[in-house]
């Protein structure tokens, strides 16, 4: 406690890195601006992203031949850092609400009660201006796509005003995370062609079971307080049984993205991140114990790395139609 206390006066929170260049670069009145937006814990603008840019290369390298040009398999570097801006900013955009919403929970959470809200180092008024502010960030980058990937975008805020609500009325609130945070899935392709196919909504399907697999890990860290306030989670329901949930969410999240790359007729290499990146769920799963918060934490961040796997499979199965010689 005296460690926390102690970070409390620094004007850090308790779960916040430490050493994070928000805290070297920024001034201390813009701290917990930073913190209710996560730029101090960029793990979730990646895991938002990677759907993105999944998607972004899948349609890049959609029915590609042998003898294709880069050009015509490689993602637009001018749309992966539009995606990249816009998960930043969304991503920012969401935890500053999210922190809106529950703020009379996270005043009863002994890791969040010294977030800025319930501390309140930052009013709600001024948090709804920093949300605003954030989002107008994240609609520039929106009206950078072409019009069915603008509307789509839009649709998009259903699902991210819905989920910080089911924790309060289902024991899936990750399946509501799932649906918002694997948006991308469908953006990208829609980015890209103008239109979605069977072979994005495989990918987005696939990837919301990958985002309830790896939060269910994460929202094991808070079970003991969720259970105290009242709140569900999947790690509530799945319990000592978790480990056998996860082989279905990510064996289930690995056989939808092989379907969609499927559909998209990607060439095969692209495989090769798959089952790279089911070997690191696998390591997930089997090495996971839901009792140690901090192995919890180390886990549910190394799902980068599946995001990597998969992207750049995407880029080698892309590469490989270039290289192969044309019939």
């Amino acid at each position: 406690m005296d460690v926390i206390q102690s970070r409390y006066e620094q004007g850090r929170v308790a779960d916040a890195p430490s050493g994070h260049w928000v805290y070297r670069l920024l001034p201390r009145a813009a701290w917990p601006y930073a913190q209710l937006a996560r730029w101090d814990r960029p793990i979730g603008w990646k895991l938002l992203l990677w759907p993105c840019w999944w998607s972004l290369a899948m349609a890049a390298t959609a029915a590609a031949k042998p003898g294709a040009s880069v050009s015509e398999v490689m993602p637009s570097i001018w749309l992966l850092f539009l995606f990249l801006v816009g998960a930043i900013a969304m991503r920012g955009a969401g935890c500053t609400y999210n922190d809106i919403v529950d703020q009379d929970i996270d005043e009863k959470v002994e890791r969040t009660r010294s977030r800025p809200l319930p501390s309140g180092k930052v009013s709600r008024k001024r948090a709804w201006a920093f949300l605003i502010l954030q989002s107008l960030v994240g609609l520039l980058v929106l009206l950078q796509f072409n019009l069915f990937a603008i509307i789509l975008g839009c649709a998009s805020l259903l699902t991210v005003a819905v989920y910080p609500f089911a924790k309060r009325f289902t024991n899936w609130p990750q399946f509501f995370l799932g649906l918002a945070f694997s948006w991308g899935a469908l953006q990208g392709w829609a980015a890209h062609h103008g239109n979605l196919t069977l072979a994005p909504v495989l990918l987005y399907a696939g990837s919301i079971m990958w985002v309830i697999g790896y939060d269910t890990i994460y929202a094991h860290q808070d079970k003991e307080d969720d259970a105290i306030v009242g709140v569900r989670s999947t790690a509530l329901h799945f319990g000592d049984k978790t480990k056998q949930y996860l082989i279905g969410l990510y064996g289930g999240a690995l056989i939808l993205f092989a379907g969609a790359f499927a559909a998209a007729e990607v060439p095969f290499p692209a495989l090769a991140g798959l089952v790279a990146a089911g070997d690191h769920m696998w390591r997930q799963i089997r090495v996971l114990d839901i009792d140690d918060n901090d192995q919890c934490l180390a886990l549910f961040k190394s799902n980068s790395v599946v995001g990597w796997l998969i992207f750049i499979g995407l880029l080698c199965g892309g590469l490989w139609a270039v290289v192969s010689p044309s019939v």
